[in-house]
């Protein structure tokens, strides 16, 4: 924290979020994205960032645990209202510390806490004898409240009462729509970490088929990760109409999106075990993004993806997993510019009035003096 990832988008807003409705808040954060650093020690405030006391814990990911200790020594001292941790399957220390010190807590869950059978770190976890689901149910009984977008990402042991379903959302100060003058060339962006779920091969497929059609228009794709390689790969006949940026600061993202005419999110949830599972319990936010930034988004037909973004309202929707039909979709957007603006506006006013970070806080403030009046 700060990063590029959604999980520091996420970590930040709703920090920066609570300490604008008043609250004092402390984030305790790695230094940076990634393995993390050596030393499991909670540092003494780095710096007040936005309004925010902030805290960073440099510790290798996959022993995050460790950091328990040091997060306990700084709640004591702090003697928090609450304390709210983001679910991660190796920590849990902040829902440790809470349930030590007396102190209500939230959990927030963004992924299925327990993994279907097909999946490697369940069947490591089978041969160990199920330790780690019992480490993540334990915390989530813990829990006061356990904030997520979508209840099935919970064990069935964890009563249904404790559970808030709260989606993520955007900043609508940071993402604005000015009524911007549309690109010269038509360009549909692709935001996302290039893993074989977030449908960047996908969209690259849909792009070519459009210009090999005879289209000339543009294609920006957003990000980095696994898939990157094998994208640049397919768009080399037509790569003058390829842009791609590589991992982008959070800061640098409004401006990509003012550059563009649509903004697409073509998930395919075939290659992710879990969200074939327990439905699709991500909280999309680059959708939120695209929307908050006057985009018109074109996303797959899937629940509850095509409850934010209405097929015909805000965007169009696609069959999941049919590039034909994705790239119907896009095309339409960029050849009709006043169509496009159009569902733009009306994505910009349905995230504002529905999903961004500013009604996320406010929601998660009440979900707050639910569990702890004194927070009043």
């Amino acid at each position: 924290m700060p990063g590029a990832l959604g999980g520091s988008t996420h970590a930040y807003e709703v920090a920066h979020g609570l300490a604008e409705r008043g609250h004092r808040v402390h984030l305790v954060a790695a230094a940076h994205e990634g393995w993390g650093g050596l030393a499991p020690f909670v540092r003494p405030v780095s710096q007040f960032y936005h309004g925010v006391y902030l805290h960073h814990q440099n510790v290798p990911k996959a022993a995050a645990l460790l950091g328990a200790w040091p997060i306990w020594r700084l709640a004591r001292m702090l003697q928090p209202d609450v304390i709210m941790e983001r679910y991660y399957n190796f920590a849990g220390g902040g829902i440790w510390s809470a349930q030590r010190l007396g102190i209500p807590s939230v959990l927030e869950v963004n992924a299925l806490i327990v993994d279907p059978p097909q999946v490697r770190k369940r069947r490591i976890d089978d041969r160990l004898g199920g330790v780690m689901r019992r480490w993540a149910t334990r915390q989530c009984l813990w829990a006061d409240r356990i904030v997520t977008p979508l209840h099935t990402t919970v064990p069935d042991a964890v009563p249904r009462s404790r559970i808030v379903e709260l989606p993520w959302g955007a900043n609508v100060t940071r993402f604005r729509y000015d009524g911007k003058t549309p690109p010269v060339v038509p360009t549909a962006l692709f935001l996302g970490s290039f893993r074989a779920w977030h449908g960047v091969l996908d969209f690259v497929r849909a792009a070519l088929q459009l210009l090999e059609a005879g289209h000339r228009y543009s294609f920006v794709l957003v990000g980095d990760g696994p898939e990157r390689a094998a994208a640049e790969a397919l768009t080399t006949a037509y790569s003058q109409h390829f842009r791609f940026t590589g991992a982008v600061d959070y800061d640098e993202v409004p401006q990509l999106l003012r550059q563009a005419s649509v903004g697409v999110a073509p998930f395919n949830t075939a290659p992710h075990p879990a969200l074939r599972t327990a439905g699709f319990f991500w909280s999309p936010l680059k959708v939120f993004e695209y929307m908050a930034a006057g985009l018109p988004v074109v996303t797959a037909d899937i629940t509850p993806l095509n409850r934010i973004v209405r097929h015909k309202q805000e965007g169009l929707l696609f069959r999941e997993g049919d590039t034909t039909g994705l790239a119907q979709a896009m095309g339409q957007l960029l050849a009709d510019t006043t169509r496009a603006q159009q569902l733009g506006v009306a994505a910009r006013a349905r995230v504002v009035a529905h999903y961004s970070w500013q009604h996320h806080c406010e929601q998660l403030e009440g979900v707050i003096r639910e569990i702890n009046p004194m927070t009043d």
